[in-house]
């Protein structure tokens, strides 16, 4: 997930998606406009006296309700640096923490496979949640009645940040409770499949929520697709994680003898008659010997039909290139592939010169052929991952 870096802290990048500049405001005005219902929910919660006419009056409520949003978004920042903090004890780096649409999200460069420390990571944020909360609450306790604005801000918080917390461990993978599901799922069977069956919980969650939300509020719809992805999406990349363990892309790829290549001086006319014949899409580029670049047909299409015989390969060709080398793991290929958007990558060795290529058909049929030896009987039989690869 993309966004806009604001600053960092305990060297975790923050950053904001573009999402977040619309749902702040959102949100700001949806507290706002509803102080006086809000304020009879805290009321009846807290025993207090809030006077909700009296802080909806004028501007007023405008400022608590962005009082209110600015407060439960740092709640929710709080709430990722707990998982992340944690994390971080146990080794673990944190690419960055995202607020957006639906909250915030702790990207983390390796997702933990030990169940303890999984477990713990996620309670982490819930239990930030519920501390905020707390303190929010005897904020709210000590604070005199002729502070209602201040009382209302803070009754709300401590109100939204532990239901957040309730509803963050409901079992819907990936969020915190289908995490802690999945963890107490992976004590006694491979991590692979626990997350299979986490993310199949997700799933039946992510409908139910959808379905709830179709007819009480159609932002739970969003959220429930949104959880349904992503436990599709981590279930994928779990599968693969499991399938290409220990494999290089020296041992997938296409050794250099087998590569078929095109010259920088070809023209484009003579690359689709040989992309025609051999069935490929993509060639490395060579000059003398040397790699200098990739072309593809997508790159060749660009062409006027009769300007092919006047455009080289050099004419249309990419040369900024993403290469690999041949002791790289094929999740590191998997990674780069989908980042540089590109169906192959050139492996290059040590001194830069072309050893091979790996593409995403390479994968896909080592894929296939290690489910077929049986080496993953630990794992659900299913095509899961190879959606990530096509």
């Amino acid at each position: 997930m993309r966004g806009i870096r604001i600053g960092s802290a305990f060297g975790i990048p923050i950053k904001l998606d573009l999402t977040f500049l619309i749902v702040l405001p959102l949100f700001a005005w949806l507290i706002g406009s509803d102080v006086t219902n809000l304020a009879l929910v805290v009321n009846d919660l807290f025993g207090a006296n809030i006077d909700g006419a009296a802080i909806s009056a004028g501007s007023m409520q405008w400022v608590l309700g962005s009082a209110a949003a600015i407060g439960l978004f740092a709640g929710v920042l709080l709430h990722e640096f707990g998982h992340s903090l944690v994390a971080m004890r146990y080794g673990y780096e944190i690419e960055s923490i995202t607020l957006w649409l639906f909250g915030g999200v702790a990207r983390f460069k390796e997702i933990p496979e030990d169940w303890k420390q999984e477990f713990t990571i996620a309670v982490a944020g819930p239990l930030v949640s519920v501390a905020i909360g707390v303190v929010s609450y005897v904020g709210f306790l000590l604070l005199p009645e002729s502070q209602a604005p201040a009382q209302f801000v803070l009754g709300y918080l401590a109100l939204v940040n532990v239901s957040l917390a309730v509803f963050n461990m409901l079992p819907g993978f990936p969020m915190d409770g289908g995490r802690v599901l999945r963890a107490l799922l992976a004590r006694n069977r491979p991590h692979a499949k626990a997350t299979q069956m986490a993310a199949e919980v997700g799933k039946v969650f992510a409908f139910l929520l959808g379905l709830f939300g179709l007819f009480f509020n159609l932002f739970l719809v969003a959220l429930a697709f949104f959880i349904y992805m992503g436990a599709s999406g981590e279930a994928q990349q779990t599968v693969l994680k499991a399938t290409f363990q220990d494999v290089v892309v020296r041992d997938i790829m296409t050794g250099r003898e087998n590569l078929d290549v095109v010259d920088e001086k070809t023209s484009v006319a003579e690359l689709l008659e040989r992309m025609f014949v051999e069935r490929h899409t993509g060639y490395p580029v060579l000059r003398n010997g040397d790699l200098i670049g990739m072309v593809t047909l997508d790159d060749a299409r660009g062409v006027k039909e009769v300007e092919r015989d006047a455009f080289r390969v050099d004419d249309i060709m990419s040369d900024e290139l993403a290469t690999i080398t041949p002791d790289a793991d094929a999740m590191d290929a998997i990674a780069l592939m989908q980042e540089r958007s590109v169906g192959r990558l050139p492996v290059v060795d040590e001194t830069g010169e072309l050893v091979g290529l790996v593409s995403r058909s390479d994968l896909v049929t080592a894929f296939n052929i290690i489910r077929s030896r049986g080496s993953l009987d630990a794992m659900p039989r299913s095509d899961a991952g190879l959606a990530q690869l096509r």
